[in-house]
């Protein structure tokens, strides 16, 4: 083997092995970031919530997202913990109403959507409805977010439950579903829910777009930086609508 071969096999083997070690290195987790953009003493009591979520088999990664999505935007830290306190409690309802209405332990998704729905006023009786009622074969977290937008609009939750129904056993898609936002005009997020203009497909960080086949990504929302704020230091103190 010539000097130069050698030379341009030792080097596609460095860079082989610089790929590999760099992909070893694991970027900074969530509850890292939250030690660092809230104050320990709050870090300590959300991290246990999120964990407690995890243990009883609820989407802690969601509760993580939410957290820094208000620390990034300076929500006080007591109203973060306030917030992720109410949102596990909404959780473990919205697993319990799918679980009765559908006979099937819900995924992550699901629960998401449906403690996003009851935040916007949509009770356990109308998720448990959809789930009993809907096709069994398919997810019911871009549904469930739609029943909630609409309701946030100014639909009342049980049109809101039959308009989607109707639609889930026309067969209809996601992004059919999805339309019936379009349908509404917003009355102003009185509700707090999702920003004008986002759809069901932007739903939550562990949602998979409608129809796109892309894994789903970790980390908080777009948008929010890892290190968000300081440690409870110049934040508003104006609590997150939910």
């Amino acid at each position: 083997m010539s000097a130069a071969r050698h030379f341009t096999l030792n080097v596609a083997a460095l860079a082989f092995f610089a790929v590999v070690a760099n992909a070893q290195i694991p970027a900074k987790d969530a509850s890292a970031r939250l030690r660092e953009v809230l104050p320990a003493d709050v870090a300590t009591r959300v991290l246990a919530r999120i964990a407690d979520a995890r243990a009883h088999q609820l989407p802690g990664d969601a509760l993580e997202n939410r957290a820094l999505k208000f620390a990034a935007k300076g929500v006080a830290p007591q109203d973060i913990e306030r917030s992720i306190n109410e949102q596990a409690l909404r959780m473990e309802s919205a697993r319990a109403a799918l679980a009765s209405g559908r006979g099937s332990s819900p995924d992550g998704d699901e629960i998401e959507a449906g403690a996003e729905a009851m935040r916007k006023g949509v009770d356990g009786a109308a998720v448990s409805q959809l789930a009993k009622e809907a096709p069994h074969d398919r997810s019911l977290a871009v549904p469930l977010f739609v029943i909630g937008s609409l309701t946030d609009r100014g639909v009342s939750a049980d049109q809101a439950l039959h308009s989607v129904l109707d639609r889930l056993n026309a067969h209809a898609s996601d992004l059919d579903i999805e339309g019936l936002t379009s349908q509404v005009s917003p009355r102003n997020n009185a509700g707090q829910g999702r920003p004008d203009g986002q759809s069901g497909r932007d739903f939550g960080q562990s949602h998979k777009p409608a129809n796109s086949g892309r894994p789903a990504t970790a980390g908080p929302p777009a948008g929010v930086p890892g290190n968000a704020g300081s440690k409870g230091k110049g934040q508003s103190h104006k609590p997150p609508k939910g």
